[in-house]
């Protein structure tokens, strides 16, 4: 199940930047209990983002369509700040950030 919620979240891009969520690094903690609740810890790139009050519920929809997940809870937290060395090689590339 952890690789399905994984590739729904690739499925989430923050509009401003063409690199899914997961790849950016904004994805800090998923946490799946005995009941398939799913619990994400996530951030924003800047505490500003325009999409910051919709983008949980981009996650919350992205991974809630995977099957035998009961239900999904994204809370953004902004402890730790996020920065440029949480993205993943891939992202790196899709930004052109070496």
């Amino acid at each position: 199940m952890t690789d399905d919620i994984i590739a729904a979240l690739k499925t989430v891009y923050d509009p401003e930047i063409p690199v899914d969520i997961y790849e950016l690094g904004l994805i800090y903690r998923v946490d799946i209990d005995d009941d398939r609740n799913v619990a994400i810890d996530m951030t924003l790139t800047a505490p500003g983002c325009p999409v910051a009050g919709e983008m949980p519920g981009w996650v919350e929809n992205a991974v809630a369509a995977v099957p035998g997940v009961q239900s999904v809870k994204a809370t953004i937290v902004f402890d730790p700040p996020w920065d440029q060395s949480r993205m993943s090689d891939e992202a790196r590339v899709g930004l052109d950030m070496w």
